[in-house]
């Protein structure tokens, strides 16, 4: 347990509720919506899958990790006490860069909600798209030249006002829609919960829910902090996972219901449904004001990750692990050169509006990349934490998971088969969306997959010891 200031040990005072609501706010995107919808009644059954086979080894296994290794640094911490510098170094690399095709797939829901809300032909523009997700990327990066962060309480706002309330608005519109017998485009039967599993192409949608769950390592940095934690961090992640599950499942359900499923669209497709139900209970004046708190929680979102991953990786400067040039910071202490870099490579990335054949393809290509690097950073933290149970066996940890190694075996194994299946199942392009060039599409994920992980491995194998900025010493 960490010490205060005067030496004492510091309580536990994160209670279960205040944990539960900031799992949420960390995996609740009302933009994943429009991916569920496309599988209908049958989403029910991909949401346990990947709630059983992920979620719940990521919550756990970063639970233990967590509260054993509570220093700050999180992934990179964890797997250099496994594996070394050198891999502690490619996690936390893998952990952001995700996050650059990550943006220009979250700007480009805001591009479209803006579209629909002054102007609707231009939701399905590619280049006011490009546009809005440049603009508004740099634009949040020169702020945060600035050292201008999103604060806890502008964060906690915009999850509210911009998630949680449209989305319970969404799923009530959805009710009502039924009970006045108007007619759906969904069979609610037993039969439609059981999905095609005969065609891969089918179920590709289903790598992308990885992505929409992905994030609880974050959250498991306060685990050592959590009132009784063996017993209320795992009821917090039940939580939070209910809650998240039953705002997607119910929001997903109920744009489904409006929207045939070859006609939803992965960007626009949630302010599409919205529209439907407004016009139909002539309320649709409400329509731009639901528009601008989508567009308010997701640059809140947005601008809250903005920085956060980038200090992260700044911070393994202390063993040398980035060349000069990315040590480079401001006044206000904000490492400019690696928030240019980024950008760099969020502008590149976001091109891909241009050369995909409609913006659901160029979301979904973007989604798919992401899904993977991430992927590929929790393949290494289950390796981790199996590793470190034998290794460092007697580290204290707040929380454990129960049995000394059968208990890790089960949980983390599972994690890293279920990781690389995502990981190859997004590689085959959806039977949903018209993906162009299957050429292009596989090359793009590919060479993008490969550069992102050879990247950490070149700077690493180049790494000199005059690249250390300070001294380190193990506590």
């Amino acid at each position: 347990m960490e010490l205060d200031t005067k030496g004492k040990k510091s309580k536990r005072v994160i209670s279960t509720f205040i944990l539960v609501m900031l799992n949420v706010s960390i995996m609740a995107s009302l933009r994943n919506l429009p991916l569920v919808a496309e599988y209908g009644y049958s989403a029910i059954f991909y949401f346990l899958v990947v709630g059983v086979c992920f979620l719940i080894p990521t919550a756990l296994v970063s639970a233990e990790l967590a509260t054993g290794w509570p220093k700050s640094g999180g992934i990179y911490i964890w797997v250099r006490e496994a594996f070394g510098d050198t891999w502690g170094f490619f996690a936390i690399w893998m952990q952001w860069v995700h996050n650059v095709t990550w943006y220009p797939a979250i700007l480009a829901f805001v591009a479209t909600t803006l579209g629909y809300v002054f102007y609707p032909p231009l939701a399905t523009n590619k280049y006011f798209v490009l546009s809005v997700v440049l603009i508004g990327f740099w634009g949040m990066t020169i702020l945060n030249f600035l050292g201008i962060k999103a604060s806890s309480l502008f964060s906690t706002i915009g999850v509210i006002s911009g998630t949680l309330f449209p989305g319970v608005m969404l799923i009530l519109m959805g009710f009502a829609w039924l009970l006045a017998g108007y007619p759906s485009n969904i069979q609610f039967d037993l039969a439609g919960v059981t999905p095609d599993l005969t065609r891969f192409d089918n179920i590709v949608f289903l790598g992308g829910l990885f992505l929409a769950f992905a994030g609880l390592e974050v959250s498991s940095g306060y685990a050592g902090e959590v009132k009784n934690p063996q017993k209320n961090y795992p009821r917090a992640i039940i939580f939070a996972a209910l809650i998240t599950f039953f705002l997607f499942m119910l929001g997903a359900l109920a744009i489904g219901i409006v929207i045939p499923k070859s006609e939803i669209s992965l960007v626009s497709g949630l302010m599409a449904a919205l529209k439907v139900f407004l016009d139909r209970f002539h309320v649709s004046w409400i329509l731009p004001i639901m528009g601008i708190l989508l567009v308010y929680g997701a640059v809140a979102e947005v601008n809250s990750w903005i920085i956060g991953p980038v200090k992260a990786l700044y911070t393994t400067t202390v063993h040398g692990n980035l060349p000069p040039i990315f040590q480079v910071t401001n006044e206000k202490g904000v490492p400019t050169n690696l928030l240019i870099f980024q950008g760099i490579i969020v502008t590149i990335s976001s091109l891909v509006f241009l050369t995909m054949p409609n913006l659901s393809s160029s979301y979904w290509i973007l989604s798919a990349l992401s899904t993977q690097i991430y992927l590929v950073m929790y393949i290494m933290m289950f390796l981790a934490a199996i590793r470190l149970r034998y290794s460092r066996p007697n580290v204290p940890r707040a929380y454990r998971i129960p049995h000394p190694h059968k208990g890790m075996w089960i949980v983390a194994s599972l994690g890293v088969i279920s990781s690389f299946f995502a990981i190859f199942l997004v590689f085959v392009p959806p039977a949903q969306i018209n993906v162009g060039s299957v050429v292009f599409f596989e090359s793009f994920l590919i060479v993008g997959l490969v550069v992102m992980i050879a990247i950490p491995l070149i700077i690493s194998a180049f790494k000199k010891p005059r690249w250390d900025v300070s001294s380190y010493t193990e506590e």
